[in-house]
């Protein structure tokens, strides 16, 4: 019996110790509004490529939940929604996705930037997420393009701002999608053919 007390105490203090918290419901990803169709073969003889950087973010971006900007000075978090993986990830993957669609680019990867880097993109994710105040998503990214066989950085600001009807997981990840697939576009156009 002495033996079995400690083996219940453990028992016990298993049930109380609680490692990480409860995953949510589901995870939020983006959805591109554009893409390459299935099938179509992409080659550098007889496109321009363009080699995309996951863009740096501030450390409130750097994990995978939903910020809210509650005030000018102060950031929450909504309550069950995370991302997929992190958001800056996710987005370097929609412009790809938008640019090789819309401007017939070919996107590399950093390992065949090395044979064909092409013009390189890059930035700072510097919103991704919801404003309390105006009930919007936010998604702003500050480009920095340098295009193929330039020593000129281009830089230029993309936002888009779309309501949101609620302050939770399932409306702030469809305005977010929306946001980021409006300034995918932009870039897109910027970037050209």
């Amino acid at each position: 019996m002495k033996k079995l007390l400690p083996l219940a105490g453990l028992v016990l203090l298993g049930a109380c110790v609680k490692f990480g918290s409860e995953p949510p419901p589901s995870l939020l990803s983006l959805d591109s509004a554009a893409s390459v169709p299935v099938g179509k073969t992409q080659s550098s003889a007889s496109a321009k490529t363009i080699t995309i950087k996951v863009p740096e973010v501030s450390q409130e971006l750097s994990v995978q939940r939903v910020p809210v900007q509650a005030t000018d000075t102060s950031i929450a978090y909504i309550k069950n929604a995370q991302w997929v993986e992190p958001p800056a990830r996710l987005f370097a993957r929609l412009l790809a996705d938008t640019i090789s669609a819309k401007t017939n680019r070919v996107v590399v990867g950093t390992a065949q930037s090395l044979v064909n880097p092409g013009a390189t993109l890059s930035g700072e994710l510097r919103s991704f997420g919801v404003d309390a105040a105006t009930q919007e998503a936010v998604v702003t990214y500050d480009a920095a393009l340098v295009r193929k066989d330039s020593q000129t950085v281009e830089k230029r600001r993309f936002e888009a701002r779309v309501p949101v009807s609620a302050i939770e997981a399932g409306p702030a990840g469809r305005a977010i999608n929306e946001a980021a697939n409006q300034v995918a576009a932009e870039v897109a156009a910027w970037v050209g053919s």
